[in-house]
């Protein structure tokens, strides 16, 4: 009997929470990239600078990110993240058609700050629920499946984008207005279809304090920060690719090879984080990273460009699954939201002067020298990530002797 009830709790080899927080992600994330594979050619087209574009990206991230710290404690406090979920899914669903109604770089600004509160407020409860309802040796698999599946919707997201640009030319303003139809139906599914992971009353974390978190936790935030401080917004990479000769119409596709290689891996990827440790996977990561970034900086060609686009995807399914299975497996089950919701907070935080850095290189000195700064950190946090690991798998032997 027990073990029925186990598979009825089980689609496709995942607990049915994840299967189906993966299908909110692929959802939301086809109506985001709808919206985000145009949006930089939008932004231009109503006289934003590439510097004005990093900076939107920075703001709306950064000015959010302490939401996602505040929610992932207060799921933690109450024992609940699906409240959390519909609220920040349905912000997106509702923001996201209004963008056919902006006519500055300003009004884009506001909407994509309030779109970002949304993420903040969903993100920390969403990826502890996922912690939540993942097996004992089967977190790095559950977080490639909700990377794989979110990604899938950056897949499709940009296909539909391609093809209403080709039927309808470059009407912006129609295609974020349809774009808000997967949104909703994202909040559609949480409402029917999601459980809640609920944790008893006597073990929910009442009051935040740093010393309740490992020092291990922040050592890896501190590798993370540097990596982030030379990874600024991916619509630099779509500038790019238009400024070396690829066409605007194909913009969208060129962004769908990068995610279709990225679903492909992030499950595989996953599993072997499982067996052979996060550590390895991510310097792995931070490498190809920083050979992508390098690779940008440098070339001119539009078939090295769209390898590279496929060889970002590689380096993707390496890292943000993997960095929260790393953060998650650090600490009690009991503080995973607002641990999770720190390490989103520092990503937004730090994305600010990330973009401000890379916009300004950009416009001021040369297209080259942002993607330069982005291979540097890559590599220097590579190399800090194999100092964390030498020195964490001595620690336990030091303290047992």
């Amino acid at each position: 009997m027990a073990e029925t009830g186990q598979r009825k709790d089980t689609i496709l080899g995942f607990n049915r929470n994840i299967f189906f927080v993966g299908l909110v992600s692929l959802l939301t994330d086809t109506s985001t990239k709808m919206v985000y594979s145009i949006m930089p050619m939008f932004l231009m087209s109503i006289g934003a600078s590439k510097t004005t574009l990093s900076v939107i990206e920075g703001i709306a991230e950064s000015t959010a990110a302490l939401v996602k710290t505040a929610a992932g404690f207060f799921s933690d406090r109450i024992g609940r993240n699906k409240p959390f979920m519909v609220v920040g899914y349905a912000i997106t669903a509702i923001v996201t058609p209004i963008y056919a109604a902006v006519t500055s770089p300003v009004q884009v600004l506001a909407l994509r700050f309030v779109e970002r509160f949304g993420k903040g407020v969903r993100t920390a409860p969403r990826d502890s629920l996922v912690a939540g309802s993942a097996t004992s040796g089967n977190l790095g698999r559950s977080f490639g499946l909700h990377k794989a599946m979110d990604n899938s919707g950056a897949i499709i997201g940009p296909l539909i984008a391609f093809g209403l640009i080709a039927a309808l030319g470059e009407n912006y303003r129609m295609i974020f207005i349809l774009s808000a139809i997967p949104a909703v139906l994202g909040v559609l599914t949480i409402i029917g279809l999601i459980r809640d992971a609920k944790k008893p009353a006597e073990s929910l974390y009442r009051k935040f304090r740093f010393r309740d978190f490992p020092k291990k936790f922040y050592l890896l935030l501190a590798i993370i920060f540097l990596f982030t401080l030379g990874n600024s917004t991916d619509a630099l990479l779509i500038v790019k690719a238009n400024e070396v000769g690829i066409k605007i119409a194909y913009i969208p596709l060129v962004y769908l090879i990068f995610n279709a290689v990225s679903v492909l891996l992030a499950i595989p990827i996953g599993s072997i984080s499982d067996k052979v440790g996060r550590e390895r996977i991510l310097v792995f990561g931070y490498l190809v990273y920083a050979v992508v970034y390098l690779g940008f900086g440098y070339t001119t060609d539009v078939r090295v460009i769209v390898g590279l686009f496929a060889t970002y995807g590689l380096y993707s399914a390496c890292t943000d699954g993997i960095q929260k299975a790393f953060v998650s497996e650090m600490l009690d089950k009991n503080k995973q939201g607002t641990g999770l919701g720190i390490y989103n907070a520092l990503l937004g935080i730090t994305l600010l002067p990330a973009s401000i850095i890379a916009g300004v290189l950009y416009d001021k000195v040369n297209n080259r020298v942002p993607f330069y700064f982005g291979a540097a950190t890559a590599i220097l946090a590579a190399v800090l990530m194999i100092v964390f690991a030498i020195t964490n798998r001595r620690r336990p032997a030091t303290t047992t002797d």
